[in-house]
């Protein structure tokens, strides 16, 4: 999963928040949930990594996955091209492969306009307004839309009143239109309609902090033991240009103790340093006395002195009044906040960027991670607990992120490793995590559950980034109107359009300027098409790397090779499949042209799983038998419709998983 400082839209998000976008409602043909001895029980753990896995199983460490890959079957599971989780939990959910769900990767691009985009989700504002001096008053409802296409199984197992609960599946933000109890996760944006962005308050010189995305630093004034400052929150679509709303806050400093009270909207904490508040429920003001946006946030107090240092989490939709549609029905968030509290309703919660930009360290990041942590187990337990009959899907990110930013820890060969570091277990303990989890399942096991337990990919070291987009022009397949434009701004500035050919956008994706799709297109579709992608994936599968001489792509995938679909129209020309240790560089992903083709990765987010799909397959285990040798991420949406008797939809494209006779099911 990746964090970057991207909008969801440029429509701010406090428009349709106001206007209450429609909460999706179940369809009124959908039957009435029936009561069926029938379970299924899946825990979706996002990055679960086989290698890893079968490690630490058989060193003794996960007792809880040993005894259901003895009693059970596990294998590894084929995921997505790319292995990109929005991708990979895309093919899950559906069946069926990026062609069929139009889900390419985290960004895809508006071939019209050139203009990138988030790939799951499109916010609109409203079509007719009025404007009044200032104001703007909205005549017509904004929207928020799920782009990823096809049937979700959940949505079948409703038509055949099978009751489902999906706790926090990705790329089903909003959730899809369902009776059935949905908490979305991974693409929920925080308040103000990115994938999260802290804020970072302190008396420190500002240019101490360079912040490349995920957040921002707002330098502040220590007077007489008193800070001031502002919580930034969504735009204010109400009034001409859409200024930030914003909340006032103080902190009151002991002038002698390491300790400070917040006072924030009639509330007051007090926290000593190294000490996190807990969610604090605020309110941004929209229309005076009128209208308001809700949103939580907790602090976190880094240091008082010498220099103030205060952490502010991106500010979460409040789950007892959501401001945007996070759950079905719309009651569901409200529940789970009655039984088990606040919690993050961010669909990556963990923050990455935080850790990366060196605003939280590790123990601190870990603290926030914990947090999240038990957020989840207690979201987990309420439900297993009252799971009774039908499906019960559970979702966690806490080995994929973790594995992502404590990957340097555990491998010496990382430009990043410390070997003084104390952290070198943390991906281990994960795992462990994840087995406490299957055992609380295990418990709860009888004859008639199945249960599965998943991921979407593996994972791998991040040693080297790729700048493909550079590559691009140093081969002539881009053309630059100056060369002082590298490494400058982000979508493709200054690019030749008249002259280009092929672009890199995305993790993964590589685009042909095609003539009649892109709006400059010089490529001819057809013969001339194939011959430069013949050309260009020929070329890309002989780099090798100056610094050590491997190859540092493995594949290169055509589209129409691998997709099948009627989104296939939409799906980037050409799939780069990086080889272990390699990956597109940041920069590279959002159109940059930095100077030099490699780059070390120092940054703290060291693992990654963005490279060739046969390198990084995840994890099918199940105490069911399982007839094919090599499963697939869009066998198991036909595998479960099946364990409830009903046949796959005609465009799901995966097979069953499970063999036609029942074995015993044991725990």
């Amino acid at each position: 999963m990746y964090r970057k400082r991207i909008l969801i839209g440029v429509v701010s998000t406090s428009l349709f928040i106001l206007l209450g976008v429609a909460v999706l409602k179940a369809a009124s043909s959908r039957n009435e949930p029936r009561i069926s001895t029938k379970k299924v029980l899946i825990l979706g753990f996002d990055g679960l990594d086989p290698q890893i896995l079968e490690r630490l199983v058989k060193a003794g460490k996960l007792p809880n996955f040993k005894a259901l890959m003895d009693s059970g079957e596990y294998r590894p599971l084929a995921t997505s091209i790319p292995p990109l989780s929005p991708v990979a939990w895309a093919n899950f959910i559906t069946g069926m492969d990026p062609g069929g769900h139009g889900i390419f990767d985290f960004i895809h691009r508006d071939p019209h306009t050139m203009i990138p985009y988030l790939s799951t989700t499109r916010t609109e504002a409203a079509r007719r307004t009025l404007r009044l001096g200032n104001w703007v008053i909205p005549l017509s409802a904004g929207k928020v839309t799920l782009l990823r296409q096809g049937k979700a199984f959940w949505q079948v197992l409703e038509e055949h009143g099978i009751p489902t609960t999906i706790v926090r599946a990705p790329s089903n933000f909003p959730p899809v239109k369902s009776g059935q109890h949905q908490l979305s996760g991974m693409g929920t944006p925080d308040l103000q309609g990115t994938y999260g962005m802290f804020s970072f308050f302190t008396d420190e010189p500002v240019g101490r902090y360079t912040i490349d995305s995920g957040g921002d630093v707002f330098p502040v004034q220590r007077v007489n033991h008193h800070v001031q400052a502002k919580l930034v929150g969504p735009r204010n679509s109400f009034r001409v240009d859409a200024p930030p709303s914003t909340v006032n806050f103080n902190v009151q400093i002991d002038p002698v103790n390491p300790v400070a009270k917040i006072a924030i909207q009639d509330q007051q904490f007090l926290l000593n340093e190294g000490e996190w508040t807990p969610w604090i429920h605020i309110q941004f003001e929209m229309i005076p006395y009128m209208t308001g946006v809700k949103g939580m946030v907790r602090f976190y107090l880094k240091e008082v002195r010498p220099h103030f240092k205060l952490y502010a989490t991106p500010i979460n939709i409040d789950p007892s009044a959501p401001a945007m549609p996070i759950s079905t029905p719309e009651i569901y968030s409200q529940e789970l906040f009655e039984e088990i509290g606040p919690f993050y309703t961010q669909g990556m919660p963990h923050d990455t960027k935080a850790l990366s930009n060196g605003i939280l360290d590790d123990a601190e990041f870990l603290q926030q991670a914990t947090i999240v942590f038990d957020e989840h187990m207690r979201l987990f337990e309420y439900e297993l607990n009252r799971f009774k009959s039908g499906l019960l899907f559970f979702y966690t990110d806490r080995v994929d992120q973790l594995g992502h930013m404590f990957w340097r820890t555990m491998d010496p060969r990382h430009p990043a490793h410390d070997p003084a570091s104390k952290y070198s277990h943390v991906i281990d303990e994960t795992y462990k995590n994840m087995d406490k989890i299957l055992g609380k399942a295990r418990e709860r096991l009888d004859s008639h559950t199945t249960l599965i337990v998943m991921s979407d990919h593996g994972f791998a070291p991040f040693y080297r980034a790729f700048n493909l987009n550079t590559w691009l022009n140093e081969q002539g397949y881009v053309k630059l109107m100056d060369k002082p434009a590298k490494d400058g701004a982000e979508f493709f500035a200054h690019v030749n359009w008249g002259e280009t050919t092929a672009y890199g956008l995305g993790i993964n994706g590589l685009y042909i300027n095609l003539r009649g799709r892109e709006p400059s297109g010089v490529v001819q579709p057809g013969s001339e098409r194939d011959a430069l992608m013949n050309g260009i994936a020929r070329k890309l599968l002989a780099v090798r790397d100056p610094k050590t001489g491997e190859q540092v792509i493995r594949r290169v995938y055509k589209a129409e090779e691998v997709y099948s679909g009627p989104a296939l129209q939409e799906a980037p020309d050409l799939i780069i499949g990086y080889n272990r240790g390699y990956r597109a560089s940041w920069k590279s992903v959002l159109g940059k042209f930095p100077r030099t083709l490699f780059e070390d990765n120092t940054d703290k987010w060291s693992g990654d799983h963005a490279m060739a799909a046969d390198l990084v397959p995840g994890v099918l285990i199940a105490n069911r038998k399982i007839k094919s040798p090599d499963p697939a991420l869009i066998d198991l949406a036909p595998t479960i419709l099946n364990e409830f008797g009903l046949s796959k939809e005609n465009e799901m494209v995966g097979s069953n998983l499970f063999s036609a006779t029942h074995s015993t099911l044991k725990p």
